[in-house]
């Protein structure tokens, strides 16, 4: 599957995909702080997809991806390039199936996702860090399997998946104003689109993103992609552009973009795993770092904040450097 257009996910894709992968994924929780509420002025609801089978919500995308395919094409595996969770994950779903998992992931990646895609079952092959290195070698382990390309978010499947997050959000709150969740190469940011544009169109959907990869949020401002090749930032899981796919649902439902600093991701991670006790990856702490530097936009508000994943490298917490 090449990166263009092949079809845009409907609701009733994302009903289906919530059916097909309810035997291999939790519902997961939605926790509050009184402390971080009465920090930020609004009312925050977390979506702690940090507990999420293989610990993050990339395991919905890749589970309907992989349990969507037919005897026959299951029967050549899957394939993908990933900085983690979603290599993570579909070695998870594959392995669930019994079929073969070919990741291509940067040499940089955490040691703890590597570590956990072997724990699966998945192969790895590693790139370096950049788009452009990624997307090469891939395209070699591609030509070599034969295996099926799961994209980690421009495929109509994986968004699918991944909206079936905010759909049992809603379920689990009562009239939300807002939904902000990370924006990287925007999966999940495009699930919530797609699911809150029919099931709850008046809920406004803010991404928020780091300073150092700002990408989606040029993008947004100049009314089409800019993609950066290899921008550095603390949030792993960020480092990727918007591509077709995601884009569209980007550019026509998100209210907003918001960017936060490196301090001010970290201190957002820091508070969260104080707080809450919850162990989140930095990936997850730009929404709370934008709630906190914008309490004007969602003060007085009720806020679902998607926590996306809690895989985390112990060993190299970023409040440890130096």
């Amino acid at each position: 599957m090449k990166d263009t257009v092949t079809q845009i996910p409907t609701y009733e894709d994302m009903l289906a995909a919530h059916e097909r992968i309810k035997p291999y994924i939790h519902r997961t929780p939605v926790l509050t702080s009184s402390f971080l509420n009465d920090v930020t002025g609004a009312e925050l609801f977390f979506k702690c997809e940090n507990f999420q089978k293989a610990g993050a919500f990339k395991v919905r995308g890749a589970s309907n991806a992989v349990f969507g395919l037919s005897d026959e094409m299951a029967a050549r595996g899957v394939a993908t390039h990933s900085s983690g969770n979603h290599a993570l994950s579909l070695s998870y779903a594959a392995g669930r199936r019994g079929i073969p998992c070919h990741v291509v992931m940067p040499r940089t990646a955490p040691q703890a996702k590597k570590d956990a895609v072997r724990g699966y079952g998945g192969i790895i092959t590693e790139c370096e860090p950049s788009t452009t290195s990624r997307e090469a070698v891939f395209a070699q382990v591609q030509a070599e399997t034969g295996a099926e390309f799961v994209h980690p978010y421009n495929d109509p499947r994986v968004i699918a998946g991944q909206g079936t997050c905010s759909k049992e959000l809603m379920e689990q709150t009562d009239g939300l104003d807002a939904v902000i969740a990370p924006i990287g190469g925007g999966g999940m940011v495009s699930g919530c689109c797609l699911t809150l544009s029919t099931l709850a169109p008046e809920v406004a959907i803010y991404a928020a993103e780091p300073e150092q990869a700002d990408d989606a949020y040029r993008s947004f401002k100049a009314g089409h992609i800019i993609a950066d090749d290899a921008p550095e930032t603390i949030a792993d899981g960020l480092k990727v552009p918007l591509k077709e796919n995601t884009w569209h649902f980007v550019s026509n439902h998100v209210t907003d973009i918001l960017t936060t600093s490196e301090q001010e991701i970290i201190d957002a991670m820091k508070l969260t795993w104080a707080r809450m006790k919850i162990v989140m990856e930095a990936s997850c702490a730009p929404p709370l770092a934008a709630i906190l530097k914008n309490p004007d936009i969602f003060r007085g508000k009720r806020v679902g904040v998607i926590i996306t994943g809690g895989n985390v490298d112990l060993d190299k917490l970023p409040w440890m450097r130096g």
